[in-house]
């Protein structure tokens, strides 16, 4: 990283909200589909090698074009972030937590001015590469950062759904590394590159969980 700052993003005592949401962990459970550790470190590459890459790009991308003034883009950008979410509840999520995110943002980097023009309601992964910037953070950072936090966050929601080990949850992650990397550097490839050519990772059974998890009259999490 380019300096403490950008660590900030990174870390789940940020308040920009991913704390109230699972990433699909909690439908999962209350499934059957995610039981244990052996199901949740398959549900956590699933999800980085899907989601993950998709809105590591849209991070990278949204540096890239905080770096170049161009405001004139966010637009496009935001259209090409809703396409690649089908699922309205996913939709739906992404733009709470990226109001929030952009708020804390604001908050914690009032010099940067330029964040309001990303619109009031962004999705997660576009306030993610503009608060990146913010916090002087390269596109290819901003990628990493959104691969790390597609992993992360659910699994601290699962340690909190399934009451597992945390000790054991972190392992998942650490052996992850590397495929975290590999899906940033996959990612960061697109920061220059025409927004249609954005990785378009299908992941039906998220946008599944994401409904049912919409329907449920009991829930911990948001999403």
């Amino acid at each position: 990283m380019n300096g403490a700052a950008a660590l900030l993003l990174a870390d789940a005592r940020f308040p920009a909200g991913g704390h109230a949401h699972s990433g699909g962990v909690e439908p999962a459970a209350s499934l059957g589909t995610v039981t244990g550790l052996g199901e949740l470190e398959l549900f956590l590459r699933g999800r980085l090698w899907t989601a993950g890459l998709t809105a590591a790009a849209l991070a990278a991308v949204a540096c890239a074009i905080a770096a170049s003034e161009s405001p004139a883009t966010w637009d496009e950008l935001d259209a090409e972030a809703d396409a690649r979410l089908p699922s309205p509840a996913q939709r739906q999520a992404s733009r709470r937590q990226g109001r929030t995110l952009l708020r804390a943002a604001k908050a914690a980097w009032p010099e940067a001015g330029w964040l309001g023009r990303i619109g009031r309601q962004p999705h997660h992964a576009v306030a993610l590469g503009a608060t990146a910037y913010a916090a002087a953070a390269t596109p290819a950072e901003a990628a990493r950062i959104a691969a790390y936090q597609a992993v992360s966050s659910p699994a601290s929601a699962a340690v909190r759904l399934l009451a597992l080990d945390p000790m054991q949850a972190a392992a998942i992650t650490a052996r992850l590394a590397h495929e975290i990397d590999a899906v940033a550097r996959q990612a960061s490839r697109h920061e220059d590159g025409p927004l249609e050519d954005l990785p378009m990772a299908s992941a039906p059974a998220l946008d599944l969980l994401a409904e049912a998890h919409a329907r449920a009259e009991v829930r911990l999490f948001e999403s």
